[in-house]
């Protein structure tokens, strides 16, 4: 059901989109600090609303469709924002780029894979993906100003998250790549499939 604990984590995080997006556009070290804990909070309910879920045994059809398209909408308005309010340098939107067009890829092979009735499983490494993506996304929201406001001005927080995106974005690549060749397997075994179909339909393909 929607409203089980684990479906409203899931929804809470697009539900703090408006606030991330409110937060953010302040540009001010307060407003910076309150989008990262508003961002970070919600990428932790990724982590909850599973473990909750398969504590329960409440695992539902609403919450295995929503879950990706809720992070997925978190982290495009997120990397937007970034981009768009000048808070990603030029080699900071390279990863940005990659980590958008790999959630394009990966949506539209679900999409396909569904009509196979076939399911695209979250790896490990995905996952790993996943911790650095949000941990360095949060980090680049906070920003330097961000880290002024609460002391830690000294630190190069900016470029810190930064390299986390890199990294992010590389294991985004590659994830992205098993994804594919997962996604090739099955389209060309439904080819055959439908090949030899034909050709047993065909005149004197059978006995």
């Amino acid at each position: 059901m929607p409203t089980d604990l684990p479906n409203l984590l899931t929804l809470s995080r697009i539900a703090a989109i408006p606030l991330l997006v409110g937060l953010m556009f302040l540009r001010t070290p307060l407003g910076d600090i309150l989008a990262c804990a508003v961002f970070s909070a919600a990428a932790v309910t990724d982590y909850f609303d599973g473990k909750i879920a398969r504590e329960r045994n409440s695992l539902s059809a609403f919450g295995r469709m929503l879950d990706p398209i809720a992070d997925k909408l978190l982290v495009g308005a997120a990397l937007m924002l970034l981009a768009g309010l000048g808070r990603l340098s030029a080699l900071g939107l390279l990863p940005a780029i990659v980590i958008l067009l790999r959630e394009i890829l990966v949506s539209g092979l679900r999409e396909y894979l569904a009509g196979l009735r076939v399911g695209l499983p979250v790896t490990r490494l995905a996952k790993w993906k996943t911790g650095f993506q949000m941990g360095s996304i949060g980090t680049i929201v906070a920003g330097d100003s961000g880290a002024w406001a609460i002391g830690l001005g000294f630190l190069p927080v900016s470029w810190l998250g930064e390299a986390g995106l890199w990294v992010a974005a590389v294991l985004t690549l590659w994830t992205g790549w098993d994804y594919m060749t997962a996604g090739m397997r099955h389209a060309a075994a439904e080819d055959l499939a439908r090949g030899t179909a034909r050709e047993g339909a065909s005149p004197g393909g059978g006995p």
